[in-house]
């Protein structure tokens, strides 16, 4: 993006900056009256910040009661940081100037190297696009005072396809946003070229590596759309911002879940704000994960909030089918599982034989094909036909109450749920057999009538494209992360 200061806001800084350092002279000790800040440059520089948020931020010199980007900060550091100005970094050096600023603690990379036993490889989480992370331990030993935490440590690979950009998005996201439903992050190291992220540790891991396992007895029915909930949650609150926040990465192995499933996103390397004013759209850089990005974003290159409501509805398919949005092990029709499957998720019947079998006997089919619908409309290729996350959250809130009470008749025997097809054999739930999903699929792709219309698809005439035909995307190298 560059700089975004104009000529125009330099010299009316400029000059409302002599004039505040004049009445500083004339009435020492008198800090209330910032000539400097009266609201026609204030407003300027606040529409050149929203411009600017994310990993091309610009520092910024105003009063911190001044609208913000982002939701409040947690109240101890509000009291502490009432009379301080807003520093926003666009790049490491400025970070290093001006860290007072932030809500996180500031480690040196000895004190990681203790917090990972010296980044021993028994320490290892997990591996992606921007590096290694670990499993750390915060206590006396690392820093006096330090009450023992557990932490994930993320160290970014100087020869990873992520680099200071997308780290310091992070820093500058996870530092001012809280909520339940995001992972927190503690702290940052940045001595010389090291680039690291403290980060509360998700002793569950991702939601990809529960998900994808054969026999996976943790991903049950209920616990699937309660997680499918919390993300839901965390994507709505980044809409929902005031000014809004476009996660641009949603995928399974982005959402980490604690020791009680509950699910938070992670990972805000790709994040950006949303458009302002006028604006439909932001134009920008094609990235993200092949499989999960949105076809128009990736043809145009036009970000919208709707381009994440895609993401979800991809990672929703994955957790009603188990299989993952892109699998070349897979058949040639069957490697793209969005081309594949979203026709046939308004067939009820066809629908049935393709859910994932380990959950067989966990769920009505009316719940069922409630949750399919929602998919199915997150995944218009029409933007305009999906819903937003606000309404996402409205429809999975109401599948959870009836869910406790399918589970509690199902635990009981006193419950029919999901109906097995006569001509597909029923499989125990942990027997996720090939050869019985095989079957299921040529059920389900057996010739069928021309598909209906869901009630909440926008009239043809409305649409952009076609919702029934496969959707093309430009072959292009624009993932970041091949995780």
């Amino acid at each position: 993006m560059g700089n975004c200061y104009s000529s125009e806001v330099d010299e009316q800084y400029q000059r409302q900056e002599q004039q505040y350092g004049q009445s500083l002279n004339k009435n020492p000790g008198t800090t209330n009256s910032l000539n400097w800040c009266e609201r026609p440059v204030i407003e300027l520089w606040k529409e050149r910040l929203k411009n600017c948020v994310g990993a091309d931020r610009v520092v910024v010199v105003a009063p911190t009661n001044a609208n913000s980007t982002f939701p409040k900060s947690a109240e101890s550091n509000r009291t502490a940081k009432a009379n301080s100005v807003v520093v926003i970094p666009k790049n490491v050096r400025d970070l290093r100037q001006n860290p007072g600023n932030s809500n996180l603690d500031i480690f040196t990379y000895e004190e990681m190297r203790l917090a990972t036993k010296r980044f021993r490889p028994d320490q290892v989480l997990g591996e992606g696009g921007f590096g290694i992370v670990y499993k750390g331990v915060l206590d006396e030993n690392v820093r006096p005072g330090y009450k023992k935490t557990e932490v994930a440590i993320k160290e970014l690979d100087p020869e990873g396809i992520q680099g200071d950009r997308e780290w310091l998005a992070e820093v500058n996201y996870l530092g001012q946003l809280e909520h339940p439903n995001l992972v927190k992050l503690i702290g940052y190291c940045c001595d010389d070229d090291h680039r690291l992220l403290v980060y509360e540790y998700m002793a569950s891991g991702s939601l990809e590596n529960h998900l994808f396992q054969r026999v996976s007895a943790t991903m049950t029915w209920a616990r699937r759309l309660k997680i499918s909930l919390d993300a839901a949650k965390g994507l709505a609150f980044l809409h929902g911002a005031e000014r809004s926040i476009i996660y641009r990465d949603f995928k399974t192995s982005n959402i980490l879940l604690d020791a009680h499933y509950n699910a938070k996103l992670s990972d805000f390397g790709l994040a950006k704000d949303g458009p302002m004013g006028d604006q439909t759209h932001v134009s920008t850089r094609v990235m993200g994960t092949y499989g999960y990005a949105a076809p128009e974003y990736v043809m145009t290159g036009h970000l919208t909030a709707r381009s994440d409501i895609y993401g979800f509805g991809v990672v929703l398919l994955e957790m009603l089918i188990g299989r993952k949005a892109m699998d070349k092990r897979r058949p040639s029709r069957e490697h793209n599982l969005v081309e594949w499957a979203r026709p046939l998720l308004n067939h009820q019947k066809k629908l049935l034989r393709i859910l994932d079998p380990r959950m067989e006997g966990q769920y009505s089919n009316k719940t069922a094909i409630k949750v399919a619908n929602l998919a199915y409309q997150c995944l218009s290729q029409n933007p305009k036909g999906r819903p937003i996350m606000s309404q996402v959250v409205d429809i999975l809130e109401s599948v959870q109450i009836p869910q406790r009470r399918e589970n509690a008749s199902i635990q009981s025997g006193n419950s029919v749920t999901h109906e097995v097809p006569k001509s597909i054999p029923s499989n125990p739930p942990n027997n996720h057999s090939r050869q019985n999903e095989n079957e299921r699929v040529k059920d389900a792709e057996a010739p069928m009538s021309k598909p209906e219309r869901s009630k909440s698809e926008p009239p043809n005439e409305d649409d952009l494209y076609n919702p029934y035909d496969d959707i093309m995307f430009v072959q292009q190298d624009f993932m970041i992360d091949h995780s």
